[in-house]
């Protein structure tokens, strides 16, 4: 096999970490931002989309170089420090916990706009009740897992990549008919606000395209592929490789993003009942036509179920590394479907539902960040290959920008300003 077959062998990895970039929370998040302030927020898309590159090559570097999952790492850096008395041992145990709690709540949160949003898609395709499309799509995503692992690895990463072509195709498709207003989108790549709700709207697309699960995910994916690393060249072969892998799959999901708020900036703005998806679908079917809202439609469908099964298994991870145990896929997917069906069972408004989950998952990103950029950035944990200077200085310097975004949500939820 030729260097070129041997490179492309080793791509893949980060096209299912891409999942988590266009799941159904990015669908509301990116529609509610189009319709509402047209080409205003397209910047944090794209420098959303910039910092995305930076952190999942991180976290698909630290797992190929050390061996292990983000978390794994997390784990063990608990286990070190305990080790010192038994006081400490009861402490970073406790402290390995509540790791685990908040990223558990990232993950059951990541379930409720991947089950909400694949439910919405059933209804709007066949009228299936959103109850019944829940439980629907746990099932089938339940059923994509049994791909994952071992020998299968390829072909579940195979069909998350027929997936992700389905969504690009399904989102980008009324592009054709509405195109796109390029003096607009200059304008809206110049970082501005314009009152407190574009900051939760900011917010919640951060949230849904850097996802702290996708962080987790990337380092297990790559120590589950594994890769026969052996030797600075070996390494420094399957890192370029790593490079192309992650600027391919984020360039396609930050154009499948990119393209959804420009889709509902020039087809959406002025149309009542666009703050949420089925409202959206409904005047994209009637603004670009039926065959453009049945695009749409089986978009959200593939994204809702890819980015389920994907999220379930970034949360069995997320269980099997910092608790040191391993449940059966189905009670695993149990755990997280359970809140979304709750949600969806309650009768909240699905796509308030689904932006409320990004912002969740915007608060739990410095908790996914800030231990990748510090064992990145680790000699003991890099050894030779430990972040460059310039490279700590950026993966930092995201670190402080995502922190502040968060701590002004904060600030306006906690005085009714949001």
């Amino acid at each position: 096999m030729g260097a070129r077959g041997s490179l492309a062998g080793l791509l893949g990895p980060a096209f299912v970490a891409a999942i988590a970039y266009v799941d159904p929370g990015n669908v509301a998040a990116n529609l509610s931002a189009g319709a509402t302030y047209g080409y205003l927020l397209l910047w944090v898309l794209v420098a959303s989309n910039v910092m995305a590159m930076v952190v999942q090559y991180l976290s698909a570097k630290y797992g190929l170089v050390a061996g292990q999952s983000l978390t794994a790492g997390v784990a063990a850096s608990f286990e070190r420090r305990g080790a010192r008395s038994e006081r400490a041992r009861r402490r970073n145990r406790a402290g390995r916990l509540l790791y685990w709690g908040q990223a558990e709540i990232v993950a059951a949160a990541t379930d409720i706009a991947e089950i909400i949003g694949g439910a919405t898609a059933l209804h709007l395709l066949f009228g299936t009740p959103m109850l019944l499309g829940g439980m629907i799509v746990g099932v089938v995503s339940l059923g994509l897992l049994l791909f994952q692992g071992g020998r299968s690895q390829r072909t579940f990463e195979g069909i998350i990549v027929a997936f992700l072509v389905v969504i690009t195709v399904g989102f980008l498709a009324g592009l054709f008919v509405t195109g796109l207003s390029v003096g607009e989108m200059a304008a809206g790549i110049i970082p501005r606000f314009d009152g407190t709700h574009t900051v939760v709207l900011a917010a919640s697309m951060l949230g849904a395209t850097v996802m702290p699960h996708a962080v987790y995910l990337h380092s297990g994916l790559v120590r589950d592929r594994n890769f026969d690393v052996r030797g600075d060249e070996s390494i420094r072969r399957h890192l370029r490789a790593t490079r192309l892998d992650v600027f391919g799959a984020l360039v396609l999901a930050g154009t499948v993003n990119i393209g959804m708020l420009c889709l509902a900036a020039e087809a959406l703005p002025g149309i009542p009942g666009t703050d949420s998806i089925e409202g959206a679908h409904a005047a994209v079917d009637s603004a670009l036509g039926p065959v453009v809202g049945v695009l749409f439609a089986v978009g959200l469908l593939a994204s809702g179920l890819a980015s389920s099964s994907v999220g379930c298994y970034a949360g069995d991870m997320i269980m099997r590394d910092l608790l040191r145990i391993r449940v059966p896929l189905l009670v695993r997917r149990a755990i997280t479907i359970i809140p979304a069906l709750v949600v969806i069972a309650t009768g909240v408004e699905p796509t308030w539902a689904l932006v409320l989950s990004q912002v969740v998952l915007s608060i739990g990103i410095p908790f996914a960040l800030v231990p990748l950029v510090r064992m990145t950035s680790s000699g003991a944990e890099m050894g030779k290959w430990t972040n460059t200077p310039i490279v700590r200085r950026v993966a930092w310097g995201i670190c402080a920008l995502i922190i502040a975004l968060n701590v002004a949500l904060i600030v306006l939820i906690a005085t009714g300003q949001a």
